[in-house]
């Protein structure tokens, strides 16, 4: 199965391997049991800074709408955290056990599990999308936006939300860890830097490398060094596609394919067409490869004949570079699948958590029924693939989108009587699923870089999620009764309040209210990412190497075209450092791509402080794109929210 799904995928990571440092002897033998890589002092760190980095992604998310990756920032604070404690209590006489890097990466994918339910919990979205500011801000006069579908956020029931909810989506995908890691060999960007970061900080080679670290320069760019060259062209493919004709093109029908007077996030207008176009053909392409992904695993179930891997013994080769090489990475697949998870039981979970959350929603959102609930956990699986499949190939978890998607069917399932809130509560759930098992995965990347078990991979995102239940709704809670919480005029305007909330009022009357042939090109793009798919399967290599993949074309579509322009500069760097120098390309891209990453990514964290104190620094080494929104409410004033995460600012005169 493993060569089969390798060659269909056509996206094998070009770098991953030698960019991390050899295994040397005595790290193999120390390579701590599974039970010992999850320890109280790592838990205790771990809740310290998760409940920190849920007081700033509430910050950003209430703010700008915009949240970075901070798995880097927390593998890098996780660090310093213990290494200090650990480096006290020497200096006071105590005996202290050894900080290895499975620890480093225990506690980085525990605050990531935490403060991930912060972000994709619903806490900016669709929970704010119910509540009653944002029900007067549309107007009371908007079509469909009526007073009974108004919920205000409740600490109470958002814990219990969280607790049904939250576990389902790490027992989604965890079967598929293999298939998405080993045999796909799918490169998830931002795991693969954090696993060189906490390398780097545990072993003596690594260390030559971490000057890269530091160096403050644009994460797409680094991207493009890791990610393989067909991802990134296919990045740069639908950028051109998508704003270079498609959208120039259905605007130039304003005022007949749609109304010309509509404002930019109107779901009647062109931003219809960017979503739902994007959501169309990243589906073809997720459901095809999960289709391919099943027959192949029943195929090989039925051939009922197991083939034995021989792992390569030193005196049976060559000591060359690429044996050293092929020998590590048989190390670390062992590591990785040596204490397993069984699919039994991650099946079982799944059902037995689904249950659960089926009986206990209908209770927290009534319009929602059970039967309800049940459809979305029976089509979840299928899109958090996709969501982590798009995420392994090009670092963006679109989980708001997936999620969009449930909002949508139940909204126009439930109808007039209920639908906006059973529809903004289907997106809660969606999105929470797609989104944590997105980072399951991305961490499961990180751990198998850094020889740490899966086993304490899927227990500490476990521990982690438990904790996010508590204090992601807590930290929501001391905004929400401290602030004017989407507010126009405040700080905290919550933009994705009033477009979830438009767009549930939207479903309600399904399809039909569209735009103008929005569905047709939406059958159309589907159907062409199921037929590209095909071609690259039935079409020789040699050919087919050079067919796009339509998730990584999807991205811009709605994402935008900044993303494809620093992926293809990072393939561009990289193809003609090759050309004069191919050893050093091989040995130092990933390092440098990791880097530029990680100064990114670490960044993050001191740029996040100040703006919770409102402080302008005097520059900020960050280059992302500037995304003006633009909202509109009935009494005619127009106001504008501003997505600049981090922006390049002079001192204030």
């Amino acid at each position: 199965m493993e060569t089969a799904f390798s060659a269909s995928m056509g996206t094998e990571v070009e770098v991953s391997e030698p960019l991390i440092e050899k295994i040397t002897a005595e790290e193999d033998q120390l390579i701590p049991e599974w039970k010992d890589q999850i320890t109280i002092r790592g838990l205790a760190v771990s809740a310290i800074m998760g409940t920190l980095f849920c007081i700033i992604t509430h910050r950003l998310n209430l703010t700008v709408g915009i949240i970075p990756s901070l798995n880097i920032a927390a593998g890098l604070l996780g660090f310093l955290s213990v290494k200090s404690w650990t480096s006290f209590l020497s200096k006071l006489g105590f005996s202290t056990k050894p900080f290895t890097r499975q620890e480093n990466t225990v506690i980085q994918t525990c605050v990531v599990a935490c403060y991930g339910l912060a972000a994709s919990g619903g806490f900016g979205s669709s929970f704010l999308a119910m509540d009653k500011r944002t029900y007067k801000l549309i107007g009371t006069e908007y079509p469909g936006n009526r007073a009974e579908d108004v919920k205000n956020p409740g600490l109470g029931w958002m814990i219990v939300f969280m607790f049904v909810v939250s576990f389902v989506g790490l027992f989604s995908l965890v079967a598929l860890r293999k298939v998405m890691i080993l045999d796909g060999k799918l490169t998830y960007p931002s795991g693969t830097a954090t696993a060189v970061l906490i390398n780097g900080f545990h072993t003596n080679a690594g260390a030559e490398l971490a000057g890269f670290y530091f160096d403050f320069s644009p994460t797409y760019v680094g991207c493009g060094l890791i990610c393989p060259r067909i991802v990134n062209c296919s990045v740069l493919l639908g950028a051109i596609v998508s704003w270079g004709f498609l959208w120039p093109y259905i605007s130039q029908h304003a005022g007949d394919w749609y109304p010309a007077d509509l404002g930019n996030s109107d779901f009647k207008g062109l931003y219809g067409y960017k979503v739902f176009i994007a959501i169309s053909l990243i589906l073809g392409d997720g459901l095809y490869n999960l289709i391919k992904i099943i027959s192949v695993t029943f195929k090989e179930l039925c051939n009922k004949r197991t083939k034995v891997s021989k792992l390569p013994i030193d005196n049976e080769i060559q000591d060359t570079e690429s044996s050293r090489l092929l020998i590590d990475q048989k190390k670390r697949e062992n590591v990785f699948l040596k204490d397993g998870i069984p699919t039994w039981f991650a099946a079982s979970g799944y059902v037995g958590l689904a249950a659960i959350s089926t009986a206990t929603i209908p209770t927290i959102f009534p319009p929602l029924k059970w039967y309800l609930v049940l459809l979305l956990y029976l089509i979840a699986p299928a899109l958090a693939f996709c969501n982590s499949y798009g995420a392994g190939l090009t670092d963006c978890s679109l989980s708001l989108t997936y999620a969009k998607i449930g909002l949508f069917i139940i909204a126009s399932l439930v109808g007039t009587n209920g639908g906006v809130i059973a529809g903004l509560a289907a997106c809660g759930v969606m999105m929470s699923i797609v989104s944590t098992a997105a980072d399951l995965m991305q961490d499961f990347k990180t751990g198998y870089l850094t020889l740490s078990s899966a086993k304490s991979m899927f227990v500490s995102q476990l521990l982690g999620t438990a904790m996010g239940c508590v204090f992601a709704p807590l930290t929501f809670w001391m905004y929400w009764t401290a602030f004017d919480i989407g507010s126009p005029d405040g700080p905290y305007k919550a933009p994705y309040a009033v477009i979830l909330r438009e767009m549930a009022i939207l479903g309600i009357e399904g399809f039909s209210e569209l735009p103008k042939h929005c569905l047709a090109l939406c059958c159309g793009f589907f159907v062409a990412a199921l037929v590209i798919n095909l071609l690259r399967d039935v079409i020789p290599e040699k050919i087919s190497k050079f067919i796009p993949v339509p998730m990584a074309m999807a991205i811009p579509f709605f994402v935008g075209a900044y993303l494809a322009i620093d992926m293809f500069v990072g393939t561009v760097i990289l193809f003609i450092w090759e050309r004069i120098n191919r050893k050093d390309s091989e040995d130092y891209a990933g390092a440098v791509a990791s880097g530029l990453i990680c100064g990114d990514g670490i960044w993050t964290m001191p740029s996040a402080v100040l703006s919770i104190f409102s402080i302008n620094p005097p520059i900020c080494m960050y280059f992302g794109p500037t995304i003006v929104k633009t909202f509109e409410d009935l009494k005619g004033s127009t106001y504008k929210v501003t997505y600049i995460p981090i922006s390049l600012m002079k001192p204030q005169q």
